[in-house]
């Protein structure tokens, strides 16, 4: 029973973020917004729907485990998987604004949340905080796209009136329609999630953490996953990492911040998440500083390097489900041996593109 409400549930959100994606993209470009901006907001936002109804549901049920694993696993699962496939279908493009902006947020309110869980718990003020953060962001990503928008058409076709444009009024009710039926949608699905994950952990006598790391993490993320393996595949390189890096800002800022706030304790953070699993969604934001820098690109090795690191933590799960002891063994595993191997490539390439910035010509 607990597998067949996890199916239903992950289809329903699956359903519900396609179909609120739509809706709020169509209503965005008809307000002037740029491509980056809608993929780095109302695309990222509406594919990371799901994590915030899943983290909402599991806090008001005072499932935190769940609430903080939807999180970070979905942060983890969306920078070493996504961006590693996608990657690996087609080397991709990563536009200036990204590195010198985004990045640099994602990993700030990475070591932001790191620093707010030390202590075992993300409390109601903490939560307060990194709302307020995701209103500043979504503010500052919509002026500068829209000053940046006009530059971008100016003297082009787009700079015309669009006829499929001119059906205003029922275009626009249509696209509240998607909406709201996607809404529907995620609420229905999160709420068969959350249950059949807590029957299922308490069946097989795993903790909620792992499976909000894992089976949680990864249906919440399947929207990201097709969103970004689909604009690979058309060559929509700058859509493709947006996505990912837009859905990680909201899940920190907006999904942790609303479970945090709704919760009469906040969310707890366990030990395990404190010293293994939200130090490796850090190190996941970390890394992929020098990794875009090099070259404005995510090579096809580089993706390959991802999905070897998620393989990695993938792995400790699995051990440390089955075998509590493997949290030890594995997590040095991953910090002294993985981590230093798989970086030892990823300097070699920051040192080629400091010799090629440096050569005259």
């Amino acid at each position: 029973m607990s597998g067949l409400l996890i199916a239903i549930g992950l289809a329903s959100l699956v359903l519900g973020a396609e179909s609120l994606v739509r809706g709020a993209s169509r209503l965005a470009a008809s307000v002037g917004l740029s491509p980056l901006v809608i993929g780095l907001t109302v695309v990222a936002f509406g594919t990371s729907a799901p994590e915030l109804a899943v983290s909402v549901k599991a806090s008001l049920a005072g499932q935190a485990d769940i609430a903080l694993g939807n999180v970070v696993g979905s942060n983890i699962f969306n920078v070493l998987l996504i961006l590693g496939v996608a990657a690996l279908i087609a080397p991709l493009a990563v536009a200036r604004r990204v590195v010198r902006l985004d990045v640099p947020i994602m990993i700030a309110v990475s070591m932001l949340v790191w620093g707010m869980g030390r202590n075992g718990v993300i409390g109601r003020g903490e939560g307060a905080m990194l709302l307020t953060g995701i209103l500043v962001y979504t503010a500052f990503a919509v002026v500068k796209g829209r000053r940046e928008a006009p530059g971008a058409v100016q003297g082009g076709p787009a700079s015309a009136p669009d006829p499929a444009q001119s059906g205003g009024g029922r275009r626009a009710m249509r696209s509240v329609i998607w909406v709201v039926v996607g809404l529907v949608l995620l609420v229905v699905g999160a709420r068969w999630l959350v249950e059949g994950a807590g029957d299922l952990a308490r069946h097989l006598g795993v903790s909620e953490l792992i499976i909000g790391l894992t089976i949680v993490a990864g249906g919440t993320s399947l929207p990201e996953l097709a969103t970004s393996v689909v604009a690979a595949v058309r060559g929509e390189r700058d859509i493709a990492v947006g996505n990912v890096i837009g859905s990680n800002i909201f899940n920190m800022l907006a999904v942790l911040g609303a479970a945090a706030v709704l919760s009469p304790h906040g969310v707890a953070v366990a030990p395990a998440a404190q010293h293994i699993d939200v130090p490796v969604m850090l190190g996941a934001a970390v890394v992929c500083l020098p990794v875009f820098f090099t070259g404005g690109e995510i090579s096809r090795c580089e993706g390959g390097l991802f999905l070897l690191y998620y393989v990695s933590y993938g792995t400790y799960l699995v051990l440390s489900a089955a075998w509590y002891g493997a949290r030890v063994y594995v997590g040095v595993a991953l910090l002294y041996v993985v981590v230093p191997l798989t970086l030892i490539p990823l300097l070699l390439s920051l040192g080629r593109a400091f010799r090629r910035k440096a050569l005259p010509g």
